[in-house]
């Protein structure tokens, strides 16, 4: 499978994709133990280091968005994380479910035939999201079951401090899915990922200066897809379709 995986992604990403995640893990595995400089300047480097490198993820594997079986690739790959889980691995079970969810929003991209489609989604879901924080099963778990969130969630590490900020699984989903897409239609590849981790950067101070428990995170990936690609998208949009 190694090997295969390698074949897909070209010598050069698979190396750097193998670098990255061993980085991350070394990090998140010792991150307790490093500095303590006080709560702004970690999360600005939670902002400005870590989630940019935890987001390099889905761009260096995206040449996988494009090859078949992802959904039995995906479902493997968070079975292998239940399993680090019982195992007690928890770095590696939570680095089984990032890579699990970008696999699977690589998956989801399949049923998207037209850009339209993406664009439609992008518009839809970052109120189904503020609705799930705010009033419905998000603001649920994270308020009555915090255990269960950080079961499901993706945690980036703070340094020198035992908890970190965690992230949704639908928002590594729509990550994955929405850079995918930007690869498929041919729209700003590059931009689209600042776009999408600069948001979320921004999102994570906001929740911080503002002190609340967090904020929804799909508006931020969403505007993050919509905004380097608006001009694109609107003509795309408006040409008329073949007769």
């Amino acid at each position: 499978m190694v090997r295969r995986a390698a074949a897909v992604l070209g010598e050069r990403r698979a190396l750097a994709l193998a670098g990255l995640t061993g980085a991350l893990v070394a990090y998140t595995a010792g991150s307790e133990h490093l500095w303590d400089a006080g709560l702004w300047p970690d999360v600005l480097f939670l902002a400005l280091v870590v989630m940019p490198g935890v987001f390099l993820v889905p761009w260096l594997a995206l040449p996988l968005a494009f090859r078949r079986n992802l959904l039995l690739l995906g479902l493997g790959l968070l079975v292998l994380g239940v399993l680090l889980r019982l195992a007690g691995l928890e770095v590696l079970f939570n680095f089984a479910k990032l890579f699990g969810l970008v696999v699977l929003g690589y998956w989801f991209l399949s049923y998207f035939e037209t850009v339209a489609w993406a664009v439609l989604v992008a518009v839809i879901i970052p109120w189904v999201d503020i609705w799930s924080v705010f009033y419905g099963p998000t603001g649920e778990v994270t308020e009555n079951n915090p255990g269960l969130f950080d079961e499901v969630s993706i945690e980036f590490a703070l340094p020198g401090r035992a908890d970190g900020a965690r992230i949704g699984p639908p928002d590594i989903l729509f990550f994955a899915l929405f850079l995918a897409a930007a690869a498929r239609f041919n729209l700003r590849v590059a931009w689209t990922w600042i776009g999408m981790t600069a948001c979320l950067a921004l999102t994570l101070v906001m929740t911080v200066w503002l002190k609340i428990n967090g904020l929804p995170a799909l508006p931020a990936i969403c505007v993050g897809f919509l905004l380097p690609n608006a001009d694109i998208l609107w003509h795309r949009l408006r040409r008329p379709r073949p007769s």
